[in-house]
Parts: C-alpha cells; sequence; structure tokens
C-alpha cells in the first residue's frame, strides 16, 4: 500500500498520525520487512493462527506500526497474499516465451511452475489458506484480478501461436490450460506429505522429483499438441 495514499486514508477517519521512529524513515523498507515476515507466519499458522505479536517481534516493530500500514490483522494477511502472487508473476514474465517456439515456451512455462512451486512451498500454504476461506478476503482484493492478467495473456498468446503453425490442436481455453498446468504442479507440492507417507515416496528427492518434472510437462505437451 502507497504510503501517501495510507496516510491521506487515515488523515480522512481523523486518526491521529503515528510518531516515525529511526526504522520507520524508510516506510518502503519496513512494510517489506514486515510482508516477509508475515508471508511466513500465515502460511505456517494460517490467518486464525498467526499472530501480531510474533511478526511485530520477529520484525523489530510494533502491532500499532503494522495496523498503521496494513490497518488491521486481515489487511496484512491480504496484502500478503497480493504479495506472494504478485512475486509469482513477476518472476513468471521473466520467461520470454515469446522468444521460443510455441511448443518449447509451453514446454518453459510448465517447467517454470514446476520449480517454483517447489520451491515456494508458502506460496503453495497460502492459496490453500485462502481456499479453507473460500477465497473471501482474496475477494476484496482490488488488485489481484490485474495480477493474473499477464499469466493468462502469456498462455493465450503462446497457444494461438501454436494453433497458427500446426502445432496445437484448436478448440482449447487457454484458462483451461493454466487450470491443468496449476493442478499438476500444485499437488506435488501441497499433497507431498500425505501422498508420500501413503505412497512410500518423497517428493522432495532430486530424482522422484525430476522424474514427476517430466512426466507433468509431457502431459501437458501431449494434451495441447495437434
Amino acid at each position: 500500500m502507497n504510503e501517501t495514499v495510507h496516510s491521506r486514508r487515515r488523515a480522512a477517519r481523523g486518526a491521529a498520525p503515528v510518531k516515525e521512529t529511526s526504522r520507520t524513515n524508510d516506510p518502503e523498507r519496513t512494510m517489506a520487512n514486515i510482508l516477509e515476515v508475515a508471508m511466513a507466519e500465515f502460511a505456517e499458522k494460517g490467518l486464525a493462527g498467526a499472530r501480531i505479536d510474533e511478526i511485530a517481534a520477529a520484525t523489530q516493530t510494533s502491532k500499532r506500526m503494522i495496523y498503521y500500514y496494513f490497518e488491521s490483522k486481515e489487511g496484512l494477511y491480504l496484502a500478503a497474499l497480493e504479495e506472494s502472487y504478485r512475486r509469482m508473476r513477476e518472476i513468471e514474465s521473466q520467461q520470454h516465451l515469446e522468444d521460443l517456439p510455441p511448443e518449447a515456451a509451453l514446454r518453459r512455462l510448465v517447467e517454470f511452475t514446476f520449480d517454483h512451486h517447489v520451491s515456494h512451498e508458502n506460496y503453495i500454504r497460502l492459496v490453500i489458506s485462502e481456499n479453507m476461506n473460500r477465497g473471501q478476503f482474496l475477494a476484496q482484493s482490488q488488485s489481484i484480478q490485474q495480477l493474473n492478467v499477464p499469466a493468462i495473456s502469456a498462455i493465450r498468446q503462446l497457444y494461438e501461436r501454436g494453433v497458427a503453425s500446426g502445432d496445437f490442436r484448436p478448440g482449447l481455453d487457454p484458462i483451461d490450460i493454466h487450470a491443468s498446468i496449476s493442478a499438476l504442479t500444485f499437488f506435488n507440492v501441497s499433497n507431498r506429505h500425505t501422498f508420500g507417507l501413503i505412497f512410500k515416496r518423497d517428493l522432495t528427492d532430486p530424482a522422484i522429483a525430476a522424474q514427476r518434472r517430466a512426466s507433468i510437462t509431457e502431459m501437458v505437451v501431449r494434451f495441447v499438441r495437434a
């Protein structure tokens, strides 16, 4: 949240200004630090279990300062969700899919998504947490829709290029392709503990992860291929 906008909101509500300490002379850095800790806290404990006191202690700030920046525990939780999605989409946009042939671009996208989820378990846990909340907080976001537009646009563009070149079969929905990629790669992290326990297979083992990565990529490519 922009500091100037936030200050204006506080002024509009008639709230008294918070006295800044030397640590808060750099509000952007302070907010980023709070968000970093909050994402881990909410991922580990969910909205109900997370404690603002613990976030404040870990960031060497105060509950009052956190509420000043994010207004409430729920406001901080929503900001953590938005930041998680923003980071995912930012890294995704750096894959330069438009520079690759359609099938190679699709393979890179699937492999990137798999690798991202494996190395960002907190992202997966936050998404699970919000699904348990039935999406009620993400529904209040003013940016989440726009954050995810580039993801669908990238898939649509590479799919349309593939159809035009004869590499991909026509009639598929880019959002459905996105959902399939997300489902396959998400499960590999979200269910790794129960699946591994039941079937005695460690999904974090590098060899098993590499095999699963290749299988998922091949599934998606074969589904789309002409």
